[in-house]
């Protein structure tokens, strides 16, 4: 009866532990196993320098989720999510078929699909009018 008492208290036991412990929120974003460098992507943030690839952008799902960076997701602010350039770097990103401009600050981690190379916010989006299509050629430079 005593061994019976001793696995009934061990199972509920792990269910409890279980059950408190905290949910882990963006399964998907999880190590930088799945963030797959571009070779296109600089590794380090150089003033001036510049490159190439298709933007995206997030926003609903998002908005006021934590960020890479510990900070809350904000889709009316001007932030963007790079998988290589460091936190706090600000880039200019210029659409290629219009010619519109935008100012980020990296502050998450991201895009999640191979062939993207920069999230930006909703706001920065609309900034350049990539909305409509999801996505836009751009070019990416280096501010600071």
């Amino acid at each position: 009866m005593k061994t019976q008492v001793k696995i009934f208290l061990i199972i509920i036991t792990a269910i409890i532990s279980v059950a408190c412990s905290p949910v882990v929120r963006f399964a998907e974003k999880q190590g930088t196993a799945t963030l797959k460098p571009n070779p296109n992507e600089p590794a380090t943030a150089v003033a001036g320098q510049t490159f190439r690839g298709i933007a995206s952008f997030y926003a609903d799902k998002f908005h006021g989720n934590k960020t890479s960076s510990g900070e809350i997701f904000d889709m009316n602010g001007f932030t963007a999510a790079h998988r290589t350039l460091p936190f706090g770097t600000k880039v200019k990103v210029t659409n290629l078929k219009n010619g519109k401009s935008v100012i980020v600050r990296i502050n998450d981690r991201g895009p999640f699909k191979e062939e993207r190379i920069i999230d930006l916010s909703k706001a920065a989006a609309e900034t350049i009018d990539m909305v409509n299509d999801g996505t836009a050629d751009v070019e990416i430079k280096v501010l600071e």
